[in-house]
This record gives structure tokens, sequence and C-alpha cells, in this order.
């Protein structure tokens, strides 16, 4: 496994990352945690060193699970978690739970992160998403504080709009910022992409295969459980899937060329765009992992991004990508 430096910092992590999510919310029932815990050795065991988490998810439940999965590798492995969510007295989740990045609060969410992933400090600590109610310097100060008090390495935001980021970094330097990236959602190009260049902060795309979609596997006919969150999503509806297969068309027709899969062309040109983007695709199938770690060794030449470039450029993707409420929380 190759590895990469998110930015200026000193941060060395494995070229792809491992997105833990999946394993206990949001596509579905949470799966079976010594099946889990056994991929996310095999990750380890394949050359992973990044993997992502958030108290939210579950809520609380993934981090445990990680925190336990990955106490034998302690030091040789970097696990980002996240806060920035209210969860107080309840199991609420993204789009229902309040956002809460008061200070204090901050402070709370971390000790109950540092017990759950086992560790006496957190490698890289997300604000979730932005809270319009706290001054973004707020945040970051306190978690300046965290950092100097030793128990957190360094400071990401996710989905931050760029002023916001540039406020951040002014008070506390930032190391990544967490958004959706992928050939399905290109916005961080026009202007967020330009700006962590400048700033010498890194990228994690998350969703970097498209919540499934770039795989191939997922045509106008797939049915989603009620628990699995793309069943809500307005570019999941069996019409958008339906004109978004464009795009699939496209991935599979230099998958084939390079005797390579749809994902692993989607990943291999997220790689291709910035040297210190490194995406965190999320699964929970061992195949599926090997598959995505094999996106590392596909080489994508000027010309085949060319091609890539002008066939997408002609394919308008149909459908948002949030509900309104959730959409905007982001970009903030």
């Amino acid at each position: 496994m190759k590895t990469r430096k998110l930015g200026k910092s000193n941060l060395e992590i494995s070229t792809v990352g491992l997105g833990c999510m999946g394993m206990s919310f949001s596509y579905g029932p949470p799966k079976d945690p010594k099946e889990m815990t056994a991929l996310l050795h095999a990750g380890v065991e394949r050359g992973i060193t990044f993997f992502d988490t958030a108290e939210v998810y579950g809520p609380y439940i993934n981090e445990e699970l990680v925190g336990e999965a990955l106490a034998p590798f302690r030091g040789k492995v970097v696990i980002a978690t996240k806060f920035g969510f209210d969860l107080t007295g309840s199991d609420k989740r993204p789009g229902t739970a309040g956002l809460n990045s008061k200070p204090e609060h901050l402070k709370e969410a971390v000790e109950g992160s540092l017990k759950r992933l086992r560790v006496d400090v957190i490698d890289l600590l997300y604000q979730h998403r932005v809270d319009p109610n706290v001054p973004i310097e707020d945040v970051a100060g306190a978690v300046r504080e965290l950092i100097q008090q030793g128990k957190v390495k360094h400071f990401g935001l996710s989905e931050a709009g760029a002023q916001t980021i540039r406020r951040a970094h002014a008070v506390q330097p930032v190391t990544a910022l967490q958004s959706e990236y992928s050939l399905w959602w290109r916005r961080p190009e026009a202007e967020i992409l330009p700006l962590l260049e400048e700033l010498g902060i890194g990228f994690v795309p998350y969703s970097p295969l498209g919540k499934g979609f770039l795989t191939g596997k997922i045509d106008e006919n797939a049915k989603f459980d009620s628990s699995d969150f793309r069943s809500t999503l307005p570019r999941f509806t069996p019409d958008a899937l339906k004109a978004n297969q464009a795009l699939i068309d496209l991935l599979s027709s230099i998958a084939n060329r390079k005797k390579a899969t749809p994902a692993q062309i989607a990943l291999a040109w997220l790689l291709a765009q910035k040297p210190w983007i490194v995406p965190i695709p999320g699964t929970t199938k061992l195949h599926r992992l090997d598959e995505n770690i094999g996106a590392v060794a596909v080489e994508l030449t000027k010309d085949d991004l060319r091609e890539i470039e002008g066939a997408a450029s002609r394919i308008t993707v149909q459908g948002a990508r949030y509900p309104e409420k959730l959409e905007q929380m982001t970009n903030r």
C-alpha cells in the first residue's frame, strides 16, 4: 500500500482509507460485530492505516466497534472521528439531531470518543457539520486547547464552506477537510480544492463511490430497505438512477480497457486529481475491500483523464444528493 500526506501536515496515511459508518449505521441494520472486526483486521493486514468513524454513527456503537477492533494496532493506525451533533438523551441521527459545537459540549464529546475508541489521543478530530450558532473561531479555539492538552493531534472540518475553512485555519491549522467528492458530486472543484491547495490542507472525500452507485451494481430496479438512508435520497429514485446510468457506462468502458472495475476507475480518478487527496470508501464485504485497495495500482494517463473529463462534462447528473434539510447543513 502506498501512502500520502494530508496537505502540509506530517500526517502520513494509506493512499486509501476505510470509512466505517456502514458497518453500524445508515446502510441497513448494524452488521455482525465479529464479521466487521474481521474486516477491519483484514484492512490493517492489507496496509490500510486510516479509519474513519464518528460519535453519531449508531450513535456511539461504530466508535466502540472500531475502538475494540483496532486496539491491537495502537500506534500503527490513524483513527479519525467527529463531533458536532447533539445526541444527549436520545438516539437521534443526522437530519433529526440538532447541531451542537459549543466548546463545553465539544470537550464532553471528545471525552466520550476517547473512551469508546480506547485511545489516549484522537489522531484526527473533525467538526462533523458547521454549527451556525457557534463562531468557528470558538470551535477551532476549543480544539486547539484539546491539542495543547494532548487529547487531540489534528483538527479537521467536514462539509465546511471556504470562508469557514479560512477562519478556522487562522485560529488552529486545519489538517484535513472531509466532504463528499466523486465523479457524480464535483462541487468542491470550483472553490474548495483551490483553497485547500493554497492553505496546505488535505482532502478526504467521503462517498467516493457515490454511496455505491459508481460501482455499477445499482440500477433503477434497486430496492432500498427503510433502514437504508439511500431510500430517502432524491438521487436514488428509480428515475434518477436510470438517468445517471450514463456515468456508469463511461466508467465501464474505461474499466474494460484497463482490466479494472468501474469502482476502481472512480477511485483512481479521485487519486489522480491531487496528491493530497485520500478517499475513504466504506464497505462491509472483504471482496469490495480488496477491489477498493486495487484502485491504488490503476494508472490513469493524461489521455485517460482527458477522456473522462470530456465525457463526464456531457453528462448532467440528475437528482439532488440530499433532501433539502440535510443539504442545508453543508457548505456553510
